[in-house]
């Protein structure tokens, strides 16, 4: 038998690797903890629900293992035929993965979404499911432990057991690396499945589009967000640029369902474009690392929505 020192340095060479989703109902904190575990952000956060529309994985690398976070939209009742497409993404994604965070703000009691979502998760049976307890910088400690509570609760009344419970604030940055501490020893021994350094597996021009996206979404009325779509056409250096002084040139369109949106998307004379231009390009600088020219045009595709053919187009 070998000694204990060289059995715990074995134990102690276990790297893991592998999938973990986050889950819950639109708005619950998905994406902005997917950021704070990541180190910088991969997902676009918006006070709208149903901002995501893509799952976006993060990486997070540690030298005993690399978890990979997939953030899927949020489940909901589907009123579209985008909705309907966004649901069987999650269903897909929870199938795949090795480990479900399931995220409930501590600021808000269990609701029937919640619910539904959790009853889904029950049908998961192999999968260990870990609850997560999101903004809890919005909650004093009373509300929090009653929130721990009835969750707890939530799993026993389904007839499944929660493999960990965990409170978390990502914008207060608290608990955050608790959240993967907990995650990682349900992952799988494997080595790392993306080379060091790498954030996310999202191409680029994806992501391009979610920043300006995210942009536009800023202090919009509640009907638009879900109209909005961005594809970006090119992404191209500009030629005949000094070496140490490279420009980037990004042609985009953003897509509304109806002609009467245009005017809320572009503002008078322009200016709430430009904005969108501004904001939306020094995300894209510091994601790219490079000075560009934002090149965004304002098109209608009428109900895309609900239209197979745009939603294509579109990427969905």
């Amino acid at each position: 038998m070998a000694p204990m020192s060289a059995r715990n340095q074995e134990t102690e060479a276990v790297h893991r690797a592998g999938f973990a989703c986050f889950v819950g109902r639109p708005n619950a904190g998905k994406s902005t903890l997917t950021n704070a575990l990541v180190g910088q952000k991969v997902a676009i956060t918006s006070n709208r629900p149903q901002t995501t529309r893509h799952t976006v994985r993060g990486i997070v690398h540690r030298p005993e293992a690399q978890l990979i976070l997939v953030d899927t939209p949020g489940l909901h009742k589907p009123r579209t035929l985008l909705g309907e497409r966004l649901n069987d993404v999650v269903r897909t994604t929870w199938a795949e993965v090795d480990v479900i965070g399931f995220c409930l703000p501590a600021d808000q009691k269990l609701g029937p979404g919640d619910k539904f979502i959790a009853k889904e998760l029950a049908g998961i049976k192999k999968t260990p499911k870990v609850a997560i307890i999101t903004k809890t910088d919005l909650v004093d400690s009373k509300t929090l432990a009653e929130q721990l509570i009835a969750v707890d609760q939530l799993g026993k009344e389904l007839g499944f057991e929660w493999a960990q419970i965990v409170p978390v604030s990502a914008v207060g940055n608290k608990q955050v690396q608790l959240v993967a501490d907990l995650l990682i020893p349900l992952l799988p021994e494997s080595p790392p499945l993306y080379p060091e350094g790498d954030l996310t597996d999202e191409p680029e021009q994806v992501m391009v589009a979610e920043l300006i996206r995210e942009a536009a979404l800023e202090g919009v009325r509640d009907e638009l967000p879900h109209s909005i779509a961005v594809v970006v056409e090119e992404m191209i250096p500009r030629e005949n640029r000094p070496a140490d002084r490279p420009l980037l040139d990004i042609h985009a369109n953003v897509y509304i369902e109806r002609p009467s949106q245009k005017g809320i998307i572009i503002g008078p004379k322009g200016s709430r474009l430009k904005e969108v231009g501004m904001k939306s390009r020094k995300h894209i600088e510091a994601l790219l690392g490079t000075p560009v020219f934002l090149d965004l045009h304002v098109k209608v595709a009428k109900d895309w929505q609900r239209d197979p053919k745009q939603l294509r187009k579109l990427g969905f």
